[in-house]
């Protein structure tokens, strides 16, 4: 038996979806965005005059790429003296996993990073409202029970996994993609493609994943270069959605060995985190092609997508700009040999747990070396 839970009370999508925030009750709002593009877009002064008609606003922006402790603890802070009742993260995944750690930090304060993964969490919000509204289509926060932090000082990427994290409200506007730069779009899309097809390839999976991953991955190769090299309104709302269905998917059925070498390599060097899993999607594929099971998964989704799967994902990487190694992404040769062992041994943090093959430092470091050298 499974007990799967695809988003929280309501999906709210299509352009101009962000109008939804004037319908919403509330006496203080928290706006928790990450730098200044939302507000070079202009969409947080639109989402402050949505709702300043109906309670108190604020706004707290700042969270980085890799959203950090430091960025979390900061944030929780504003939250703890400002006491919302509504909070609503916009943009990337940054902001909206920062923002799902501060709200189990302030609805919980006996909760901390010293203990959080020691303790049994709780899987009820009473407090507030989340409302997520994602600007990127990569990461699927906005319908994840799941939040990944950056610890800086120990050098790695740790997941929160409790059903209190998840949005009550996600907002799918394609209108806030559309200022989005075209290697960002290929980077978030090329993370949402990991997401479908390591769930795809995930012995956790069931019908209900099968399908919603299946789905997403034959959407995306037909809607990203698109989203890239034309940035059609169309193209974007469908990748808002395919993104939000690959997460709705690996929610409940798992990733595999992908996130946990691109979580060591983008906490040790700051790497985007969709580029870092782009970049080792194929190299990952290949080695778990050699599983009888896996190689038949991959076969029949290449028959659904009308040719070999991996051999698709590298044209598709190629079309839309990302490099074909991590060397290649700003990585000196000099850190990645000073740092191997520790990258090796982050990768097996994670997800790497349940990939389709289980995995030791000996087996996944030729993995490690082949994505950073590209061989």
């Amino acid at each position: 038996m499974k007990n799967l839970r695809l988003t929280g009370e309501r999906l709210i999508t299509g352009a101009g979806a962000l109008n939804a925030l004037g319908g919403l009750e509330f006496t203080r709002a928290l706006l928790i965005t990450g730098g200044s593009s939302m507000f070079r877009n202009g969409t947080i002064h639109r989402a402050e005059a949505l709702l300043s008609p109906h309670g108190t606003v604020e706004v707290y922006h700042g969270i980085s790429a890799n959203p950090s402790c430091e960025d979390v603890e900061d944030g929780l802070a504003v939250m703890r003296r400002f006491a919302p009742d509504l909070v609503i993260a916009i943009g990337g995944g940054s902001a909206i996993d920062a923002a799902k750690a501060m709200l189990l930090f302030y609805e919980w304060p006996s909760l901390n990073f010293d203990n959080v993964f020691h303790s049994t969490l709780p899987q009820k919000r009473s407090k507030t409202t989340f409302v997520a509204v994602p600007s990127t289509s990569g990461t699927a926060s906005e319908v994840t029970h799941v939040t990944v932090i950056t610890f800086s000082e120990q050098q790695n990427k740790l997941a929160i996994k409790t059903e209190a994290l998840r949005p009550d409200i996600a907002i799918l506007d394609g209108d806030l993609c559309m200022s989005l730069p075209a290697h960002i779009a290929a980077e978030t899309g090329m993370d949402a493609l990991t997401h479908a097809i390591e769930c795809f390839t995930n012995r956790s999976k069931e019908t209900f994943t099968d399908l919603l991953a299946a789905g997403a991955i034959s959407g995306i190769l037909q809607w990203l270069p698109q989203s890239v090299l034309q940035a059609t309104p169309e193209s974007r709302q469908k990748m808002h959605e395919y993104s939000c269905m690959a997460g709705m998917a690996f929610s409940n059925a798992g990733l595999g060995m992908v996130h946990g070498i691109s979580h060591a390599f983008s906490a040790h060097y700051n790497t985007a985190h969709g580029l870092a899993n782009a970049v080792i999607l194929p190299y990952v594929l290949d080695y778990n092609r050699q599983d009888p099971w896996v190689a038949a998964e991959l076969d029949r989704l290449s028959r659904m997508t009308g040719g070999d799967i991996v051999a698709q994902v590298r044209a598709l990487s190629a079309q839309v700009g990302i490099p074909t190694c991590l060397r290649d992404c700003g990585i000196a040769e000099a850190d990645f040999q000073r740092d191997e062992a520790t990258l090796i041994a982050g990768s097996m943090l994670g997800s790497t747990a349940v990939n389709p093959i289980p995995m030791t430092p000996e087996t996944i470091a030729p993995i490690v070396r082949a994505a950073y050298y590209g061989s």
